[in-house]
């Protein structure tokens, strides 16, 4: 059985970027084109209507090297149940209100019952700070969570 993976925009943003003079973005950008090279094959990739959305936004290159990523990746369902935890996590749980479309990638995740959810975002996504609580709303709503990570969280030897 293969693990089941949702890619959030920001790894595909991070695969598919000129390399950053910051060196700390530098890093993760490398790190994101390590995984995709030599580590993917061991899981079964996921994105959705919404991440399709983001990645079709700003320039018009990076737009369509982003979408030519992930382009014949199945789309996840965005079910009423998804966008009813996504504003549970905003309005009773931990994120804000600017953070809505972060809960929608958490909750499309959840609702589909994938094992990751693969990100760069350490705001509101991959943050210890918040890990707790994300998992607390998921639960009482009947979800397992999901696990949220990077990419160098996510390697296999």
């Amino acid at each position: 059985m293969s693990w089941k993976v949702y890619l959030e925009t920001s790894v595909v943003s991070y695969l598919t970027s000129r390399l950053s003079r910051d060196l700390i973005v530098a890093s993760h950008q490398q790190i994101t084109q390590d995984w995709w090279a030599n580590h993917r094959e061991r899981f079964e990739l996921f994105v959705s209507q919404t991440v399709l959305e983001e990645a079709a936004v700003g320039d018009q290159e990076s737009a369509r090297q982003r979408l030519n990523a992930i382009e014949n990746m199945p789309l996840l369902e965005i079910t009423e149940e998804a966008v009813a935890l996504a504003k549970d996590l905003v309005h009773i749980g931990p994120l804000p209100e600017k953070a809505e479309v972060d809960a929608l990638h958490i909750a499309i995740a959840v609702t589909n019952r994938v094992d990751y959810l693969l990100t760069w975002n350490c705001k509101h996504l991959a943050n210890a700070a918040l890990r707790g609580r994300i998992e607390k709303v998921c639960r009482a709503r009947g979800y397992d969570p999901v696990i949220i990570c990077t990419p160098e969280e996510l390697l296999e030897d």
